[in-house]
């Protein structure tokens, strides 16, 4: 089905895109992938070509453009070339709009012209070896002592947290305040106290440097308070619904991938005398997968257009990002099965596929959060 939801410039970014992957990202991937990292160069080279701070005013060095397509344009095509690992949609999507949306005038002009220029690569600390999905559960403690904040705790599963230069903490300010009690605070490079510590060994986006942070007598200065004190369950909660149609997006933009690869593949392999698309469970398998991305990617496309406009609720996000991710990790299963024993070796696509994607109905919220929200709203 032809989409309908973008226009002429968007095809030239997505061109842009495909340049930029070909030339800067794919001869170095592999290299990535075993260290564990991506090169800081990397980031300064989506910097130059203006991938980073999209949203971001001119003014502070970014692209001057609220327009979420620009961004799903990104997801689509670094998710296509396999690079998953190079987390510039968490940079832009899911901590841009903290910056964007809560900084101070002060804070802008002191972390936006380097977040956009790849300067300054970011993470948020949210998780914690006991506190996942559960805000209340946070421990991290950021006291207040007149002058600065003293900061205490430990998180885990943190994307880019070994490159990372600055960390928007999610600390508890209150001591009986619940999930009410928490707020960002925000650490930079350097800070003493401030440790990291394994990059932890992940199955798949290996690239993608995931680390425990370790924050120990950490004084961090009464203007590194980012948004409101005891505000940032509020914070958090506004955000969310771009950060999940973000890996909404690149779900799909998987699964379509995974499909087009599998459908090459059963048309040139042969088993019995003939190529297997002959058969006809293969053409099944492959026409159910056809409708399942194809219904899928017109719900997606309208909850993309959605969200450019203002529209998107927090309920429609959930269903978007459930839906769309278990539907990666159910096409993925299916086409390295129907690569037979090459879908297990880990130099074809498919197989990589599989464990790149497998994160993707874990983070962001689970799948079960995602269905307790939408269930909730229906039958409060």
């Amino acid at each position: 089905m032809q989409r309908q939801i973008f226009t002429e410039e968007h095809d030239a970014f997505r061109a842009t895109v495909r340049t930029f992957l070909d030339k800067e990202v794919l001869p170095y991937y592999e290299q990535w992938e075993k260290d564990g990292i991506v090169s800081r160069d990397a980031w300064l080279a989506a910097g130059r070509q203006g991938l980073l701070g999209l949203a971001v005013p001119e003014e502070y060095g970014g692209g001057g453009t609220t327009d979420f397509r620009y961004s799903a344009v990104l997801a689509e095509e670094f998710t296509r070339a396999g690079a998953p690992g190079f987390a510039v949609g968490l940079h832009n999507d899911i901590i841009g709009p903290y910056l964007t949306s809560l900084a101070t005038e002060e804070q802008k002009r002191r972390w936006l012209p380097g977040f956009c220029s790849g300067e300054t690569v970011t993470a948020i600390a949210m998780t914690e070896p006991g506190a996942g999905s559960d805000l209340q559960a946070i421990r991290t403690t950021a006291e207040d002592k007149g002058d600065h904040w003293l900061l205490n705790g430990s998180k885990t599963f943190i994307s880019n947290g070994i490159l990372a230069d600055l960390v928007i903490v999610v600390a508890r300010t209150t001591p009986e305040g619940g999930a009410k009690g928490l707020s960002l605070i925000v650490v930079e490079r350097g800070a003493e106290g401030f440790e990291r510590g394994r990059n932890l060994d992940k199955i798949g986006q290996r690239s993608q440097d995931t680390a425990e942070l370790f924050f120990h007598d950490v004084r961090v200065p009464k203007e590194n308070l980012l948004g409101e004190r005891d505000g940032a369950f509020l914070h958090l909660m506004t955000n969310l619904a771009q950060e999940r149609v973000a890996i909404a997006v690149a779900g799909i933009a998987a699964a379509e991938h995974l499909l087009e690869i599998t459908t090459r593949y059963v048309k040139e392999r042969e088993a019995f005398g003939r190529p297997l698309a002959k058969l006809q469970h293969i053409r099944f398998e492959i026409a159910e997968m056809a409708t399942e991305c194809a219904v899928t990617r017109t719900f997606l496309d309208r909850c993309v257009a959605d969200h450019a406009e203002g529209t998107l609720d927090a309920v429609h996000a959930s269903m978007a990002k459930w839906w769309a991710t278990e539907l990666q990790k159910r096409v993925a299963d299916r086409c390295l099965q129907l690569h037979g024993g090459y879908g297990y070796m880990a130099e074809y696509p498919v197989a990589r596929a599989f464990t790149d994607g497998r994160v993707q109905t874990i983070y962001g919220g689970t799948t079960e959060i995602m269905k307790e929200i939408i269930g909730r709203s229906l039958l409060a």
